[in-house]
Formats: structure tokens, C-alpha cells, sequence
């Protein structure tokens, strides 16, 4: 033991979920011999909230701002929740999109916590040795990456650690998941991104890539060691290149308690998105059609979740499919190009003429609804937005790229454009929009307002896996939870300011899926609701 380390005070001092700072009582000073380290004033909570937000708003730079945070997360812990708890509307695009974008494109050059595991192609063979080095006692949720595809960035190798962090720290922050029991993953498998190979402060595996045999044995033996060790995990695959996300999903959704974020939880919020437009249009969603521009995993993930909505609703599946269709970069995903397709895109692959524009694709499909989702920028053009205009009396324009940097269009094209038709949601912030004297308040189709109330319900009920059905259920309740004023507002979504209330009502019917379905490994509560809210940790 170190001379700075014998007394248990400066032990406490030393670790995150048990530093209070000068908030520790001055009954806890005497007994953990914490007198004359602090300050003579006890803070209280709210004191010690204030505090942190004082030096926050001395930054101006988001990224400045995530740095402070990562401090402070890397001392006092409950204090940071506390702050993204109390404030989530104010920092959460600073914890996650989009200024996690750019702490991952800076991640081995601000590095200064190690948080997580970083398990190498290196390690494999002895996963287990890493796995057991986790100080967690226990595991409810693991978010794991191997940085391929992460947000429209691309390849960002090992700095892609980012996400699995900013993505648990929001499971904490929205749906009361308890932080020691969550535990970011990234597999660094190398990189193709030559900058990064050539960048002397890349933190990462210098080399191309590894995909194959070798790549899935690694993939296999963390899951493996991963629920040895934890056998209740849930892993949530997050930011995988489409050749891996789709087949890792595949191959493991029915075997164990996972799912992917890009694909299903995406799918899940911007189902809530279309049921909240159904209300305002006062239609059916069996009356729409929409048109992707964007052929990956949220895309197809979103297709089949409408198309799992549109059969709920009594429409035959083949039918179904037909009012979802996909433009890729090749143009309108049609029947003439099946032979080169993708699997997944397959079943959009419907009888149109092919173009590879994707005005003429509106014009030909004539869609309800245009959901962007290829981190394409600016590909909503006013051409397009008047066409959609022309064709709806409400046309529906989600521009869901992330960062901001990628979105198809602004929340104030998509309004002034339409003429204050559009019903808007993005991936990424915008600020409320006045058109013709009216307020318009576009809100983020974000996956946080539903993946940690997935995981919450799911871990909560001991969940054996993850069906589709779960992921229905939970966009179906949140649109439930959309006010009448925020409809007439343009919101689709509620206000994240709402949003543990939220997860603890989307959590108990996720939980209740898989009771109703034999899929839990407890017993059902009595009052479900409040047993879900009790379980929830609480800075």
C-alpha cells in the first residue's frame, strides 16, 4: 500500500462510487477520518450539482465540455449522474450524439480514464484471462463494438470505445441502470483507416482489419466468456459494419439476451415516430408507404419492424412488405437487381423501374413518409421536399443521420419547404422553428428514448432473449406516452426531460412480454409497474 493510500478517507477519495467530495457528512469525515482533507463546509447535493454546472458553462466547445464530464465521471460518479440525471435535456448531446462523434474521432488523443475492457484480436485464446480482470462483481448489460461503423463516421478502430460509454452511461441516466453493473466492450480487430494506422497516438492494433473464421472466433469466445462469467448478461451490439451486424444478429438472437441497437432499436423509435405521425394525419399505418434513402442496418431493421406493424394490423406479410421500399447507392432497390443484392434487402425488392435518382424514386413509389438513415448529407433537397409536399397533405420527413454534420436536411427546410406540412423528426438536435407564426418543436427520433428501457424491462424479468415482438411493444407504449400538446407542436416524441418516467412504463411492458410469453427467469410481481420502478438505481 502506497503512503498516499492508508488511511480508508483517502480510499474513499480514490474511487468513483464511493467519492463524495465535499459532500461527505461531517459524521462520515470523523469515521472514515476524512477531517481536515475537505473543505470545512458540507455541500449538499444540489450544492454540489450547481457546482459542477458553474464550470461546465465556463466551456464553450461541446467536446470541452465531455472532457469535464469524463472527469468528473472518473472521480464522483453519483455526482455524475446527479448532473446528466437532473439536466438530461441540456447534456445529453453532449454525453451522446452528437458530440460523442467527435470524441471518437479524437479518442486516442484525449484518452485519459480507462473505462471498459479492450479486448484484442491479440487476447484471443485468453478472453477469459480479460474477462475476469473486470472488477464488476456483476454485469446486467454490456455494450459491445468493434468500431466499424460507427454513427456516419465509418471505421474508427479501437476510438469507437466511445459509444459502448456514452451508450451506458445514458442506460444509467434514462432508464436507472446501475453503472457498476454495466461494462463497455470494444473488440479491436485493427482498423482500415489508413490516418489512424498512420497516427503515432492511435491507441489501437495497427493493422488491416481481421474478418472470417478468425474474426468469429473471437466474436464467439467474448460471448462465451462474457455469460461464464455473467450468465444474466445482456450484450447489445452497437456500431458493427453491415457484413457482421446482420449475421451476428441472426446467429445469436435466439440463443442468448441480446440485440443490436442500429437495427432494432432504431427500428423500435422510429415505429413510435409513424404512430404519433398516424395520430396528427388521423390515418392508418396500413395506408402509408415509405421510402428509405439508405439500404443498411437501420433501414432494413426499420422495414421489417413497419412491416411487423402493418401484419398487427390484419395485412397479410407479403402484402406488408410492399409498403416499405429502399433506395442504396446504386439507386431504387428494384426487382431487376435482385441477383446482386444483399440478403437483407432482398424482400424490398419490388417491381419499379430502376433509377438512381431519388426525386424520380419519389415520383414513381409516391411515398407517405422519407426516412434518411445513409449519413448522406443534404440529399433532402428542396426538389424533394416540395415533391413530398405535392403528394401529401402531411408528408413525413425523418432525417435521422447522425451527426449533425450527415442529416438529410434541417428541421427548417423541412418545415419552411413544406409550407409548415412536414411532420420532422431527426437523429440529431434542432432548435424549434417559427413558420408563418407558428412554433414548430422538432424532436430527436433518438434511440435513447427506448434502448434502456429494453434493457431495463429485459433485465429486470431475467429475460431469456429478445424477440421482434419486444421491440413492438416498446415503440407502440412510447407513442402511447405522446401528449396531445406535443402532437400540436410537431412533436412526435415526449420531452427527454420525461424520460424516466418513460422508460419505467416502457420498461414493465417490455418486462411483461416476456412474462406473457415464458420467456422470464423470475416470477411476475404482483403490481409490475412499481416493482420495475423500485428496481431502478437512483443518484
Amino acid at each position: 500500500m502506497t503512503q498516499c493510500c492508508k488511511h480508508v478517507g483517502a480510499a474513499a477519495f480514490r474511487c468513483p462510487l464511493t467519492n463524495k467530495g465535499a459532500a461527505f457528512t461531517e459524521k462520515e469525515r470523523e469515521e472514515l477520518g476524512l477531517s481536515g482533507l475537505l473543505p470545512t463546509a458540507v455541500s449538499t447535493d444540489d450544492q454540489q450539482v450547481e457546482r459542477m454546472r458553474e464550470i461546465l458553462n465556463r466551456f464553450e466547445k461541446p467536446i470541452d465540455k465531455a472532457l469535464v464530464l469524463d472527469s468528473l465521471r472518473a472521480t464522483d460518479e453519483d455526482l455524475y449522474f446527479r448532473l446528466l440525471t437532473r439536466y438530461i435535456d441540456e447534456y445529453m448531446p453532449i454525453v451522446y450524439t452528437p458530440t460523442v462523434g467527435e470524441y471518437c474521432q479524437r479518442f486516442s488523443h484525449i484518452f485519459r480514464y480507462p473505462r471498459g475492457l479492450f479486448i484484442s484480436y491479440q487476447h484471443a485464446g485468453h478472453v477469459r484471462d480479460v474477462i475476469e480482470r473486470a472488477p464488476n462483481k456483476e454485469v446486467d448489460v454490456i455494450v459491445v463494438t468493434d468500431g466499424e461503423r460507427i454513427l456516419g463516421l465509418g471505421d474508427q478502430g479501437i476510438n469507437g470505445m466511445g459509444i459502448p460509454i456514452g451508450k451506458l452511461a445514458l442506460y444509467t441516466a434514462c432508464a436507472g441502470i446501475n453503472p457498476a453493473k454495466t461494462l463497455p466492450v470494444v473488440l479491436d480487430v485493427g482498423t482500415n483507416r489508413q490516418e489512424y494506422l498512420d497516427d503515432p497516438l492511435y491507441l489501437g492494433l495497427r493493422k488491416p482489419r481481421t474478418r472470417g473464421p478468425e474474426y468469429d472466433a473471437l466474436v464467439a469466445e467474448f460471448i462465451s466468456e462474457a455469460r461464464r462469467r455473467w450468465p444474466n448478461v445482456l450484450i447489445q451490439f452497437e456500431d458493427f459494419g453491415n457484413q457482421n451486424a446482420f449475421r451476428l444478429l441472426e446467429h445469436y438472437q435466439d440463443k442468448i439476451l441480446c440485440f443490436n441497437d442500429d437495427i432494432q432499436g432504431t427500428a423500435s423509435v422510429v415505429v413510435t415516430g409513424m404512430y404519433s405521425a398516424m395520430r396528427i394525419k388521423k390515418e392508418a399505418i396500413t395506408d402509408q408507404r415509405f421510402l428509405f434513402f439508405g439500404a443498411g442496418e437501420a433501414a432494413t431493421g426499420i422495414a421489417n419492424l413497419l412491416v411487423d406493424a402493418i401484419v398487427s394490423e390484419g395485412v397479410d406479410r407479403e402484402e406488408a412488405i410492399k409498403h416499405c421500399a429502399l433506395f442504396d447507392s446504386k439507386g431504387l432497390v428494384t426487382k431487376n437487381r435482385f441477383e446482386g443484392l444483399a440478403a437483407h434487402k432482398k424482400p424490398y425488392a419490388h417491381d419499379m423501374a430502376d433509377t438512381n435518382c431519388f426525386l424520380e424514386a419519389i415520383k414513381q413509389y409516391k411515398p407517405t413518409a422519407i426516412i434518411g438513415v445513409a449519413a448522406t448529407p443534404k440529399t433532402f433537397t428542396k426538389e424533394v421536399l416540395e415533391e413530398m409536399a405535392k403528394l401529401n397533405e402531411r408528408p413525413i420527413i425523418f432525417a435521422l443521420s447522425n451527426p449533425t454534420s450527415r442529416a438529410e436536411c434541417t428541421a427548417e427546410e423541412a418545415y419552411t419547404i413544406t409550407k409548415g406540412k412536414a411532420l420532422f423528426a431527426s437523429g440529431s438536435p434542432f432548435d424549434p422553428v417559427v413558420y408563418e407564426g407558428k412554433t414548430f418543436v422538432p424532436r430527436q427520433g433518438n434511440n435513447s428514448y427506448v434502448f434502456p428501457a429494453l434493457g431495463l424491462g429485459a433485465v429486470f424479468a431475467r429475460a431469456k432473449w429478445m424477440p421482434d415482438g419486444m421491440f413492438l411493444v416498446a415503440a407502440k407504449k412510447l407513442a402511447e406516452l405522446v401528449s396531445e400538446e406535443d402532437l400540436a407542436q410537431g412533436s412526435l416524441y415526449p420531452p427527454l426531460s420525461d424520460i424516466l418516467p418513460v422508460s419505467v412504463k416502457i420498461g414493465a411492458a417490455v418486462a411483461a412480454y416476456a412474462y406473457d410469453h415464458n420467456l422470464a427467469g423470475n416470477e411476475r410481481p404482483a403490481d409490475l409497474e412499481k416493482a420495475v420502478e423500485e428496481f431502478m438505481y437512483r443518484p
